[in-house]
């Protein structure tokens, strides 16, 4: 028996045995010229039909995408890539269904709130000013909405991380499956039932009347079940083996969570903390129960009423006057804006904390 290895058969292929191998491919710019004839039949056919709306339009182009893309590549590659791109084009018309309408909403709200931010919009009030008068600004809501918000996450993530901490590290038996039980359910409490809570034990049971600090104990209640949910997710991505080191070293379990634990996850802890704080921003219900909105501007968060961006926007709205309506586009704005920071501090602090992944 010979001992050597074989050879590599070098033989070129047939031109038959490579015909047969090859498939037909439908071009680069097939996809890009199927959505444009979509368009243009799906306007013209409903243009014949007297359909004036251009969302009529829209779900006209992309039925007749998905189907035209299902014809023209089972016709040219098979019936598997033609399944194929069907689900991957049924994939695009849901992001394009879902974008069009944020697109949409940002668009209005930048065009419109632009042409009132200014200087004066930001550091002033509506003290002294009527709501159908011209001018007046946003800073009391502005002030209210950073005092409410750096309150109620003071209050919620130091207990939404010890009770991240406790599921994950110690969590056994009935007590940690109520405790997860409980979050599950306060992940789903809306806002207004959150309000109701805090009236009637912190303003009727206690007597204490409207402030920021009652509507801050309302968005601490929404924001606990997702930081609990989110540093919990992050803290069990931090790999066992970090705390069998640690713990085989001899350091008690408390000091192992406190020095190897939590800065691993800290990253996507301080995310999840950041997102809460975006998601409690612009509730309205609660600062209506609770905080019941003011012209003037009240810095003590713990006595009188108060405003925020939000409850702002609302009574500006309600007003129905060009001033008013242009002051709300203004305020919404603004509240947008703040989100949208909120998100980018926490995605940049992600990026900066997310371990790196040498070889």
């Amino acid at each position: 028996m010979s001992l050597t290895s074989p050879t590599t058969d070098k033989r070129p292929v047939s031109p038959a045995l490579h015909a047969s191998l090859a498939h037909a491919r439908l071009p680069r710019w097939a996809p890009a010229a199927i959505a444009a004839g979509s368009a243009a039949a799906g306007i013209g056919l409903g243009l014949l039909a007297g359909w004036h709306s251009r969302v009529q339009w829209g779900m006209l182009a992309a039925l007749f995408f998905v189907l035209a893309t299902f014809a023209i590549t089972t016709k040219v590659e098979g019936s598997r890539q033609g399944k194929d791109r069907v689900a991957t084009s049924v994939v695009w018309v849901c992001f394009v269904l879902a974008l069009v309408p944020l697109l949409s909403l940002a668009w209005v709200t930048v065009t419109k709130g632009i042409e009132v931010i200014d200087g004066y919009f930001l550091t002033h009030s509506m003290s002294g000013l009527l709501d159908t008068d011209e001018g007046g600004g946003i800073y009391h809501a502005l002030l209210g909405t950073l005092e409410q918000v750096g309150i109620a996450t003071l209050i919620a993530a130091p207990i939404g991380l010890l009770t991240a901490v406790y599921l994950v590290e110690y969590g056994r038996g009935k007590l940690a499956k109520t405790v997860t039980f409980f979050v599950d359910v306060m992940t789903g409490i809306p806002s207004i039932v959150a309000g109701l809570f805090i009236l009637a034990t912190w303003n009727l049971m206690l007597g204490f009347g409207p402030s920021g600090f009652a509507g801050a104990l309302a968005l601490s209640i929404l924001m606990m079940p997702v930081v609990v949910r989110s540093t919990e997710e992050m803290l069990k991505l931090v790999p066992n083996e970090l705390r069998e080191a640690s713990l085989a070293l001899g350091v008690p379990k408390w000091r192992t969570i406190l020095k190897v634990v939590l800065p691993t996850a800290i990253g996507g802890i301080t995310t999840g903390v950041m997102l809460a704080v975006a998601r409690i921003t612009g509730e309205t219900a609660p600062v209506l129960l609770l905080v019941f909105g003011t012209k003037l501007i009240n810095p003590n968060p713990f006595e009188g009423a108060q405003s925020s961006l939000p409850l702002y926007v609302y009574e500006q709205y309600v007003v129905g006057t060009e001033a008013s309506v242009d002051r709300a586009w203004g305020a919404a704005l603004v509240l947008i804006a703040f989100v949208m920071i909120l998100n980018l501090v926490a995605r940049g602090i992600a990026r900066w904390k997310a371990p790196s992944t040498g070889r």
